[in-house]
């Protein structure tokens, strides 16, 4: 893997690590990646990336069910669920947490990253 690519991806998966919205699973892909960015591990890092990353849908359908509800907060639930509404409106394909959008810019890369 090219050093840029390799920093690129190192800077997205310490981005990954310290945005709260970031789940267990995929931090501790990251961190693997970032001890080992063999190609194994890239393709576990893409893997996850892409089973992790929220669609704007997704944000939608979670910020309007009860589990959401008590994730966020009634209150700031709908206030997440509007903000899925414009990102639909938008055509924006995933939520915009740092999170998924160091998950986004990872799978924009996805094809360099496996080659």
């Amino acid at each position: 893997m090219e050093k840029t690519l390799l920093d690129f991806t190192a800077q997205k998966a310490r981005e990954l690590m310290a945005a709260p919205t970031c789940c267990k699973e995929l931090k501790e892909v990251a961190q693997a990646w970032l001890d080992d960015p063999s190609a194994d591990m890239t393709k576990k890092f893409v893997a996850e990336a892409e089973a992790d990353i929220v669609t704007a849908e997704g944000l939608l359908a979670f910020a309007e069910s009860e589990m959401g509800a008590k994730v966020f907060g009634a209150d700031t639930a709908k206030g997440v669920a509007a903000h899925a509404r414009e990102l639909i409106a938008a055509r924006a394909p995933y939520c915009d947490c740092p999170a998924c959008a160091a998950c986004a810019a990872i799978l924009e890369k996805k094809a360099e990253l496996l080659a």
